[in-house]
């Protein structure tokens, strides 16, 4: 493996899964992969659990890491070609990204859909560039459309907690105060479309998704029945994505935030988030503190994929 953004890089799920829990089990054993080379983890966004694991999953396998944040100790990057650098931005990425390049092994890198341009977003110019430039292998560590090392942590966890070989996933649309990118459902649907689960996407019509990550899934419009019968439900709020009304806020239905009515629909399902979580817009708090929510074991298995992912990488270094 060279690069990670989607879940073509990991070819075979059985076999990534198979990986994963080995890696598990025994996650320092492969520690002389990463010694004397170095994980460089860039953070154009917020993080935590993106942060803590992928850094604690190099560290694992011996690697040293460095830790950079653009907005804050460092300088203000451009990112357009052709633009007169007269404004609050001192520095291109035409130039850092190569200089980044020359004090790591392997670079993670995390930049979200800024909404202001949907091609750009959908282009994944920032991330490329790091691809392009930095001479490096390089890690999503999510971008403006996917957020693949969340998806894998996710498809551990439900290979971990399923008691049937197809279970029913829901992805489920749910109300949040704020314009959410499209990355952490475009990935999930990413994700679910390669297994031979029985997956549905549920939401509001308005919110439907880009078509090449929805590809053959079931949409249902009405989420008590998506949720019949359902053996995992993964609640995320997202943007729209169709224009004209790209990275808009359509709804604030609060009947969609996932209760105990909705989970009483499904077959005892378990609840899945990606974390942060705001209560009592996506998820009741009687749902995320009940016994079937497993969105900390989830959370925990972002070490465990961020570790496969890096293992594959040193590997083939």
């Amino acid at each position: 493996m060279r690069h990670f953004t989607n879940v073509k890089d990991l070819g075979d799920l059985k076999q990534a899964v198979a990986e994963a829990l080995e890696v598990k089990a025994n996650r320092y054993n492969y520690q002389h992969l990463g010694q004397n080379k170095t994980m460089l983890l860039i953070f154009f966004n917020s993080s935590l659990r993106t942060r803590l694991s992928t850094q604690k999953a190099a560290m694992n396998l011996g690697m040293n890491t460095m830790v950079l944040d653009i907005t804050q100790g460092a300088w203000k990057l451009e990112t357009e070609r052709g633009v007169v650098m007269d404004g609050d931005k001192p520095e291109h990425l035409f130039e850092a990204v190569p200089v980044m390049g020359c004090y790591c092994d392997v670079i993670g890198v995390r930049a979200f859909a800024r909404f202001e341009n949907k091609e750009e977003d959908y282009n994944e110019m920032i991330l490329n560039q790091f691809i392009q430039l930095s001479g490096k292998p390089v890690v999503s560590m999510e971008a403006c459309t996917g957020h693949p090392l969340q998806s894998f942590a996710d498809l551990i966890t439900i290979e971990e907690y399923k008691s049937k070989e197809r279970p029913k996933v829901v992805l489920t649309w749910a109300p949040h105060p704020r314009a959410l990118p499209q990355a952490v459902p475009n990935s999930f649907a990413d994700f679910m479309n390669e297994t031979d689960y029985d997956f549905v996407i549920t939401h509001p019509e308005g919110y439907e998704l880009d078509p090449r990550f929805v590809r053959g899934a079931k949409v249902e419009y009405d989420q008590k029945k998506a949720f019949e019968g359902a053996d995992f439900i993964y609640a995320k709020n997202w943007a729209a994505f169709t224009d004209p009304n790209y990275g808009q806020i359509l709804s604030k239905d609060r009947n969609w935030t996932v209760g105990v009515e909705q989970m009483a629909l499904t077959n005892d399902a378990h609840f899945m988030h990606c974390l942060p979580v705001r209560r009592n817009m996506i998820v009741t708090d009687d749902v995320i503190e009940g016994p079937r929510s497993i969105v900390i074991p989830e959370a925990a298995n972002r070490e465990i994929s961020a570790q496969v992912v890096i293992k594959r990488i040193l590997e083939g270094i």
